[in-house]
């Protein structure tokens, strides 16, 4: 039951991007095309689910008992590196298409605060290590759901007569405002 709380508060009630406000340059910059924001979500996934684990592993056997938990953002910050590295040549390789298409996105994962976020919160919530993948996973989860979601919006908002002073970034703005609010009756804040 543990884990499904943890799931849904994840995705819906915490929602990174809707309810956090991490992750906020990925949102905004990725989520003009649906398949775009697919592709992101896809990739923030698997590095949120490995960086979770690499994490939890340099917090609790290496920084902890060498006592120098001061150094945890630093280390994360490296293996989020690495790990997007790791990313960008497997989709080169795999799918040269996304890898065009995600573009500077693609390696802005490294400093995606969303990414780091989730690394230090794990530690702050002191979740065990299976608690740690579920809410990553699920956390990478709702900020793919906050993309495409945005994504659609943005991509009907282009076929509508909007004034010229609202076409672009003023109407993704005030639809990134609108569904934040909508997310936030998820934890009964209305």
């Amino acid at each position: 039951m543990e884990y499904i709380i943890i799931i849904i508060s994840a995705i819906f009630v915490n929602n990174i991007v809707l309810a956090q406000f991490l992750g906020i340059c990925p949102f905004l910059g990725v989520s003009t095309r649906v398949s775009t924001s697919l592709g992101m979500g896809a990739a923030v996934t698997f590095v949120m689910a490995i960086t979770s684990v690499v994490a939890y592993l340099l917090q609790y056997y290496v920084l902890v008992p060498l006592g120098i938990e001061y150094m945890q953002t630093i280390v994360f910050i490296l293996v989020i590196a690495a790990l997007v590295q790791m990313v960008e040549i497997i989709l080169k390789k795999v799918s040269p298409a996304l890898y065009q298409a995600l573009g500077i996105f693609l390696p802005l994962i490294t400093t995606n605060c969303a990414v780091l976020g989730i690394a230090i919160l794990l530690v702050q919530k002191e979740f065990n290590l299976g608690e740690s993948v579920v809410y990553s996973v699920a956390t990478a989860i709702g900020f793919s759901l906050a993309l495409v979601l945005f994504a659609g919006i943005r991509e009907r908002l282009e076929l509508e007569d909007l004034p010229k002073a609202m076409r672009g970034i003023p109407i993704a703005l005030i639809t990134a405002g609108i569904l934040a609010m909508a997310f936030m009756g998820f934890s009964g804040l209305v």
